[in-house]
């Protein structure tokens, strides 16, 4: 079985300060936020700049020196943290790349933002890229698609 990549979510970026740094994005290119979502279970507060019919700017920051991005940011700086790719179903795509011998940074998938599942794989199973692989949240089998909403201030 080949896994299915449906498209490109998102890109992530690791920033040092969320609202300066969608200020900046707002101010400069127009692109608006949806709303600013804190995930305390990972360490991250996170943003979507979205762009009519392309994939979405994740902009995240680390709500903790522990967090994943607080290292990347320390040793790398801000810039381009992942990419992001949407597959149906990731449970299915977990295992069959786990058969191909590609390296996960977590052991199975777990809840990301807007209630997707979510998992990454490392980054030396694919040249250096860190990827995301996301499933969007489903209810009675519909597609539940983020909702895009302004932030305030």
């Amino acid at each position: 079985m080949k896994v299915k990549i449906e498209k490109i979510d998102h890109i992530g970026i690791a920033v040092k300060d969320l609202e300066a740094k969608i200020a900046l994005w707002e101010g400069i290119l127009g692109i608006k936020a949806g709303k600013i979502e804190e995930l305390p279970e990972r360490g991250v507060k996170l943003a979507h700049l979205h762009v009519p019919h392309s994939p979405t700017v994740e902009l995240v920051t680390p709500l903790n020196e522990q967090a994943a991005v607080a290292r990347f940011l320390a040793e790398r700086g801000e810039g381009i943290h992942h990419f992001c790719f949407l597959v149906k179903n990731i449970e299915s795509a977990f295992k069959e790349l786990k058969k191909k011998g590609v390296q996960f940074v977590q052991d199975k998938p777990y809840l990301g933002a807007g209630g997707s599942r979510i998992i990454f794989i490392h980054p030396r199973s694919l040249g250096g890229v860190l990827i995301e692989l996301k499933e969007e949240k489903r209810q009675k089998g519909k597609l539940l698609r983020r909702p895009i909403q302004r932030v305030d201030g």
